[in-house]
């Protein structure tokens, strides 16, 4: 199988594995806010409390992501579509599109989200591409009026009410 080939099914697998959306927060040195849309997220540990992302080498604020030491991973709600689509987006400000403060941790917050995890990096590991950032979370808040946003096939969205009424939630 050619590598093009390889990478398209690659995607096409991923793209088909169903998933919730964050936005990654950081600084820079000088204190300006920067984030980005990232769907590679995941719990790694529970004692002490982990998690990690990855980014990709090519993004401009690797620096700030890498070596800043700290980062906010906030777990979006089902109504940030736009938001989702701004921390995509490439030369916009995308901080002037929310609302948003400092923590007490020195991280830039976004209001609205359905959870957010603030962390000290543990490790960062890089593998091909990517660098996978460990974070152990020293801060966490839920909103439990929101529900998180689903992406699936490139499409963003609500748990569908459906997914609710199984028989056996697994506990």
């Amino acid at each position: 199988m050619q590598k093009q080939e390889s990478q398209d099914l690659f995607k096409k697998i991923l793209g088909n594995y169903p998933t919730g959306v964050t936005i990654v927060t950081t600084t820079t040195e000088s204190g300006k806010p920067v984030g980005l849309t990232v769907s590679s997220f995941a719990s790694v540990s529970l004692d002490p409390l982990m998690v990690l992302w990855s980014i990709d080498h090519g993004v401009s604020t690797l620096k700030e992501f890498t070596e800043g030491g700290k980062f906010a991973i906030h777990v979006l709600a089902e109504d940030q579509t736009e938001l989702c689509r701004t921390f995509a987006s490439k030369n916009v400000d995308r901080f002037s599109s929310c609302d948003w403060k400092m923590s007490s941790n020195g991280l830039p917050i976004i209001d609205g989200a359905f959870g957010v995890l603030e962390c000290t990096t543990f490790k960062a590991i890089e593998a091909g591409d990517h660098t996978v950032l460990i974070g152990e979370v020293k801060n966490l808040t839920v909103n439990e009026k929101k529900d998180p946003m689903l992406y699936h096939r490139r499409v963003f969205g609500s748990i569908p009410e459906e997914f609710y009424k199984q028989k056996q939630p697994v506990s």
